[in-house]
């Protein structure tokens, strides 16, 4: 009996450490893959650069519903022109991120012993298509869609990875296959 006393008295020392293990952010290989995105690395960063695409192709038309937005529910303390240079900000991250991509994409490209690039665009097809809805949404809907709209945790370090090993490995590079550091364990 007093074995599984101080089994439960050791068990409950080791609930706050359990909890705060739970509560920790999660490792970028350890982040859900997008809905709908492939899982190997270059179908991934291949549908990233399609989502990130179409996100800046559609600032033009909502940031007129955007200004109205920011305008209409001021933050204290801030002007409406802070609140807007965010998205200068982002799309200025999001052009950088483009060109990562894009570079991943071609070193893969040039790496692979087969031709992959029709799997590639079939890829960013589908990462566009994430904005395919915008033409049917309403002003406002769309506009309050995009400004909450964030490229996934998972898009840059896998396109950086991609390219890495894609430059190292030359011929032995197996463009569709997932990195050692983004396989998810089975359940």
């Amino acid at each position: 009996m007093s074995a599984l006393l101080i089994a439960l008295a050791l068990l409950a020392q080791d609930a706050p450490a359990a909890e705060a293990v739970q509560d920790a952010p999660a490792a970028v290989d350890e982040t859900p893959f997008p809905t709908g995105a492939p899982r190997d690395d270059y179908g991934l960063v291949s549908w990233c650069y399609g989502a990130l695409a179409g996100y800046l192709d559609l600032k033009p038309q909502v940031m007129p519903e955007v200004r109205r937005i920011e305008a209409a529910f001021r933050a204290p303390g801030r002007t409406l022109a802070q609140d807007l240079k965010i998205y200068d900000d982002i799309e200025k991250e999001g052009r950088a991120n483009l060109k990562l991509f894009a570079r991943a994409i071609e070193a893969a490209e040039k790496a692979s012993p087969r031709p992959i690039a029709p799997i590639g665009a079939e890829a960013l097809r589908k990462g566009r298509n994430t904005w395919s809805a915008a033409p049917n949404l309403p002003k406002a809907r769309l506009a309050q869609e995009w400004m909450s709209w964030t490229l996934p945790a998972r898009c840059a370090p896998t396109a950086e990875s991609l390219e890495t090993r894609a430059k190292l490995l030359g011929v032995a590079f197996d463009p569709l296959a997932e990195s050692p550091d983004s396989a998810t364990p089975e359940s």
